[in-house]
């Protein structure tokens, strides 16, 4: 099985496709109807959508790309997918924008369900992305790496609320689609 992989300006690999597998990094606005039908067929009874919303993104995209890849074959393989697309956003993304779309189809919603639930944790916890959360009220900032709570040092943030670069104070939020349905969590 060849892969593709879509060259950005700076030459980088930014997306890998392969037969019902698509990951992808990207600077630019996240479309959501772009990545269910990448993952659409006549033999899923489900797509689930899964998107997290907030802050500064950055990454080294070759080893990034690498891990949502291997994630992504690990998801399609256990879970039975059909098909499963990982888009991580970097650079600024401001409160109520998706940082992170996982759209997976499958022949029956439970694993659907199972498979987007498990690919979000796992691509929180492993792949090479880190986010900046910059604090309010002369807080300054902290690089964090892509799992929640967790900074470099270790350390767990304490509350749920954290200042975004330039947008004052939000909160993290998390949404799953499926089939156009929206459970904001």
């Amino acid at each position: 099985m060849a892969a593709t992989a879509t060259q950005s300006k700076a030459e980088t690999p930014m997306s890998i496709t392969e037969p019902n597998i698509h990951v992808e990094l990207t600077y630019d606005h996240l479309d959501v109807v772009s990545i269910m039908n990448r993952v659409r067929s006549p033999k899923a009874g489900a797509i689930v959508l899964f998107a997290v919303q907030h802050l500064s993104y950055s990454s080294y995209p070759p080893l990034a790309l690498r891990t949502l890849l291997s994630i992504a074959r690990s998801m399609h393989s256990t879970h039975g997918l059909t098909a499963i697309a990982l888009i991580h956003r970097l650079g600024t993304v401001p409160i109520g924008e998706e940082s992170i779309l996982i759209a997976v189809s499958a022949p029956h919603r439970q694993a659907a369900w199972r498979a987007g639930e498990e690919a979000l944790e796992v691509c929180k916890e492993k792949t090479e992305v880190w986010k900046l959360e910059v604090l309010g009220e002369g807080g300054g900032s902290v690089w964090r790496a892509n799992r929640d709570g967790q900074g470099q040092e270790g350390k767990v943030v304490g509350g749920e609320q954290v200042g975004v670069e330039g947008e004052g104070v939000g909160r993290r939020r998390s949404s799953m689609i499926m089939d156009g349905e929206r459970d904001d969590r």
